[in-house]
């Protein structure tokens, strides 16, 4: 592949990925008010995301202990120190350095 092609395909990218975050300001900018749905959604999408996350990071787990049980004390974890600080960056962070020592360490 040519240096043609890859420049070509980061400028194509990289205009797509500008033109999508200036969208909704040409959209809903100026004063006028953002429909309910796209209210709607800005409200139930983050959830629904997490959620399909959680089940697509658990999908594989099967029934023996050393499956399981590391994903489930890191995922605790990480719960557990969003509730505590807020932060998603470090709750995620920490339940992923959890989950890797358990299963590098432990089982």
């Amino acid at each position: 592949m040519s240096a043609s092609y890859v420049w070509a395909g980061i400028l194509t990218a990289a205009t797509v990925t500008v033109m999508l975050r200036a969208l909704p300001f040409v959209l809903f900018g100026g004063g006028r008010k953002t429909p309910d749905v796209v209210t709607y959604l800005g409200k139930v999408l983050p959830c629904a995301v997490m959620a399909m996350l959680v089940v697509y990071c658990l999908r594989d787990t099967s029934l023996s202990v050393s499956s399981w049980l590391p994903r489930l004390i890191a995922s605790a974890m990480t719960c557990g120190l969003y509730v505590l600080k807020r932060n998603s960056l470090l709750s995620i962070a920490l339940g992923t350095a959890c989950y890797m020592l358990l299963v590098q360490l432990v089982f």
